[in-house]
C-alpha cells in the first residue's frame, strides 16, 4: 500500500493537496507566502510529471505505470482506484503540469484579493484535471470530471469580471447538463457489462450496435459541451471574458482538452462501430465550428473575446482530426490539443499583461504599441504567427497533419466528402490569418494615437519568464516534432486498428 501511495501517478495527481493544506494554515494577509507555496507545489508536481515521462516507454501502446486497487466494492459493483498513462494521455499530463505553474506565476500582481483562497482553488483544479487524464475506471473518471467544475466555478465567480456570476453559473450548468447524460451511460455500462474498468470494457467488447449509438451520444453530450463544439459553444466566450487571466489560460489550455480527450479515450475505443457510423456527422460539425469560430473572431472588438472564439475554430480542427479515424488525423488532433494549449494559453497571458497596464481590452484603445513596448510586440508576433499556423511554428505541424488525415478519411465511398471537409477546413486556416493579423495591426502597428499608451512599461523579467517555456515549445514542435509523434504514435496506431476492425464487422 505504501508503494502505491508514493507511486508516480498518485504523486503527480494528489501532490497539489500538500500545497492546499499548507496554504490553509496561512493567514489571509500572507499573500506572497501563499503565492510561493502554490508555485513551488506546482513546480514539484511538474517534476513528478517528468518522472512519469522518464519511465514511459513510447514503443509500448498499452497502459503503463498502472495502479489498480479495490476502492468501492458493493455487491457486483467493482469500482477501483485504477490509474494509468499511455500515448493518448502522456502529452496532456505534461501540458497540465506545465501550464499550472505558468498560470500561477501570471497572477503575481494580477490577483490581490483573497490570494490564499485563489491558490487553494487553483491547486485543487490541477488535481482534478490530472485525475481526468489518468483515470482508467469510469466511476473514478466521472468523480474527477465533476470535481473540476467546483474550483473553476469559484475562480470565475469570485475573481472574474463584472458579469462573473452569470458566466460562472452558465459554465457550471452547461457542463453539468451534459455530464448527467454521461453518468447514465456509465451506470448502464457498469451494470450490464459487470465492470467500470475502461481497458476491461474495451477488451471485452460485445456492446450491441444499437446501444453503441445511444451510449456514444450520451458520452458525446458531455464532451461536446466541454470542447466546445458548435452549436454548444455559447458558454465559452462568457467564461473566458469574465475569468481572471490565469483562469482563462487553464480553461483554454487544459479544461477544453478534457472534452477532446474524452472522445479519444472513451467514444472511439468503447463504441468504435458507432464512431465509424457517426464520423461524417462529427466531422461536419467540426468544419462548421472551424469556419464559424474564425468568422465570429474577426467581428470582435474585445481582444479576449476574439481569442475565446478562436478556440472554437482551433478545437474544430482537433475534432476533425479525431474523426478522420486514421493515424494521421488522430495524431495531428492530439498534437493540436497541445499546440492550442501553448499558443492560446500564451495569447491569454499576453492579453492579461496589457490589461494590467491599461484596464481595457478594446482594440480601439491601442495602436502603435510596438514603438512603446518592443519586447511585448515581438513576443506577441511570435505567438500570433504560431496561432495562425505559420510553417516553422507549432500550429502548422498540427493543422497540416490533421488536413492530411481529413483528406485521406472515408475510403473510396467517402473520398469526395473528405476532400470537401479538408478543403473547407483549409479556408479556416486562411480566415485565422485574417483575424489574427487584423488584431495585431490594430494593437501594435501605426502611430501611438492615445496619450495613455505613450508611457506604458515593457515586459518585466517575471512576465518574460512566464512566456518563455511556451515560446520554446512553440519553436520546438514547429521545427522538430518527431519526439512528440514518437510518444503518441504506437497508441494511436493500436486505436486505429481496433476502429478498423469494428468498421469491418459493421454496425447493425
Amino acid at each position: 500500500m505504501i508503494y502505491y501511495l508514493f507511486h508516480p501517478l498518485t504523486l503527480v495527481t494528489f501532490f497539489p493537496l500538500v500545497g492546499v493544506v499548507a496554504i490553509l494554515f496561512l493567514r489571509a494577509e500572507q499573500k506572497n507566502l501563499a503565492r510561493w507555496i502554490a508555485l513551488v507545489t506546482s513546480l514539484v508536481t511538474f517534476v513528478f510529471a517528468l518522472i512519469v515521462l522518464r519511465y514511459f516507454n513510447p514503443a509500448d501502446p498499452n497502459l503503463q505505470e498502472v495502479i489498480n486497487l479495490p476502492w468501492v466494492q458493493v455487491s457486483k459493483w467493482n469500482i477501483n482506484y485504477h490509474m494509468g498513462v499511455d500515448g493518448l494521455s502522456i502529452l496532456l499530463l505534461l501540458l497540465t503540469a506545465l501550464l499550472t505553474p505558468i498560470s500561477i506565476l501570471s497572477t503575481w500582481t494580477a490577483v490581490e484579493e483573497r490570494v490564499k483562497d485563489f491558490m487553494v482553488f487553483f491547486l485543487l483544479l490541477e488535481m482534478g484535471m490530472t485525475g481526468v487524464f489518468l483515470a482508467q475506471d469510469l466511476f473514478l473518471f466521472y468523480v474527477f470530471w465533476e470535481f473540476t467544475l467546483v474550483p473553476m466555478y469559484f475562480l470565475i465567480g469570485v475573481w472574474g469580471g463584472p458579469r462573473r456570476m452569470y458566466a460562472a453559473i452558465k459554465f457550471f450548468l452547461y457542463t453539468m447538463a451534459g455530464s448527467i447524460l454521461m453518468l447514465l451511460a456509465i451506470l448502464w455500462l457498469g451494470i450490464t457489462q459487470g465492470s467500470f474498468s475502461v481497458p476491461e470494457l474495451i477488451a471485452k467488447g460485445g456492446i450491441p450496435g444499437d446501444m453503441q449509438l445511444w451510449l456514444f451520444l450520451a458520452f458525446a453530450a458531455a464532451f461536446a459541451i466541454k470542447v466546445p463544439m458548435w452549436p454548444l459553444h455559447s458558454w465559452l466566450p462568457d467564461a473566458h471574458v469574465e475569468a481572471p487571466t490565469a483562469g482563462s489560460v487553464i480553461l483554454a489550455g487544459v479544461l477544453l482538452k478534457m472534452g477532446t480527450y474524452g472522445f479519444l479515450r472513451f467514444n472511439l475505443p468503447l463504441f468504435p462501430a458507432a464512431a465509424v457510423k457517426l464520423a461524417p456527422w462529427m466531422a461536419g460539425l467540426a468544419v462548421i465550428g472551424i469556419l464559424y469560430g474564425a468568422a465570429v473572431s474577426y467581428a470582435q472588438q474585445d481582444v479576449k473575446k476574439l481569442v475565446a472564439y478562436s478556440s472554437v475554430s482551433h478545437l474544430g480542427f482537433v475534432m476533425l482530426g479525431l474523426f478522420a479515424l486514421n493515424s494521421q488525423g488522430i495524431q495531428g488532433g492530439i498534437l493540436q490539443m497541445i499546440n492550442h494549449g501553448l499558443s492560446t494559453g500564451a495569447l491569454f497571458l499576453i492579453v492579461g499583461m496589457i490589461y494590467e497596464r491599461r484596464h481595457t481590452r478594446d482594440m480601439d484603445a491601442f495602436g502603435g504599441l510596438w514603438k512603446v513596448m518592443p519586447v511585448y510586440g515581438a513576443l506577441t508576433l511570435i505567438v500570433a504567427l504560431s496561432s495562425m499556423g505559420l510553417p516553422g511554428l507549432n500550429g502548422f505541424v498540427g493543422e497540416f497533419t490533421i488536413l492530411l488525415g481529413a483528406w485521406a478519411a472515408g475510403g473510396a465511398d467517402g473520398a469526395l466528402r473528405s476532400v470537401w471537409f479538408a478543403g473547407l477546413s483549409a479556408i479556416g486556416v486562411i480566415l485565422a490569418a485574417v483575424y489574427i493579423l487584423f488584431m495585431f495591426q490594430k494593437l501594435f502597428l501605426g502611430p501611438v494615437t492615445r496619450e495613455e499608451n505613450k508611457n506604458l512599461r515593457d515586459l518585466n523579467w517575471r512576465e518574460i519568464i512566464t512566456l518563455a517555456p511556451l515560446l520554446i515549445l512553440i519553436f520546438w514542435i514547429g521545427l522538430y516534432p518527431k519526439p512528440f509523434f514518437t510518444l503518441i504514435g504506437p497508441a494511436v496506431d493500436q486505436l486505429v486498428a481496433a476502429i478498423n476492425a469494428a468498421a469491418a464487422a459493421g454496425l447493425p
